[in-house]
């Protein structure tokens, strides 16, 4: 079974070590859904003040392997096959929530969606749909 502690665990084994700097925290598992916190960190922003793109990115990819996770049941490899990320509002200051849900989990692939919002704020800051091909 894919719990929170399997999930802990996947976070300090599974991921790079870029990605572990990006200070991430499980704020909930279900069937077919993860949901991630990124800490603010002025470490992730540009020159303005503005957590760069390229965090987010991996902040939504991230939660989706949570969620395809718990929807298999258990951490299995994939890689990513396609993200498109679509950048609705900056976030600045504030932690970044992933909402992350699984769309079709398949034998060889996987398609989910991830709603990126701020901390106390409902309004998408960015949406992303990803494919994972299943491995092994």
């Amino acid at each position: 079974m894919f719990d929170r502690t399997a999930a802990e665990a996947m976070l300090e084994s599974v991921f790079a070590p870029w990605v572990q700097a990006l200070d991430l925290s499980i704020e909930s598992l279900d069937k077919e859904s993860a949901t991630l916190r990124m800490r603010f960190s002025e470490k992730l922003c540009r020159d303005n003040g503005v957590i760069c793109g390229q965090a987010l990115m991996s902040l939504a990819d991230t939660a989706m392997v949570f969620a395809v996770s718990s929807a298999a049941g258990a951490y299995r490899p994939m890689t990513t096959v396609d993200q498109t990320m679509h950048f609705l509002r900056p976030a600045a200051n504030a932690d970044v929530l992933a909402d992350a849900k699984v769309i079709r989990l398949g034998r060889t692939m996987a398609f989910g969606s991830v709603t990126l919002t701020t901390d106390g704020d409902s309004r998408p800051v960015a949406m992303a749909q990803l494919a994972y091909a299943l491995l092994g």
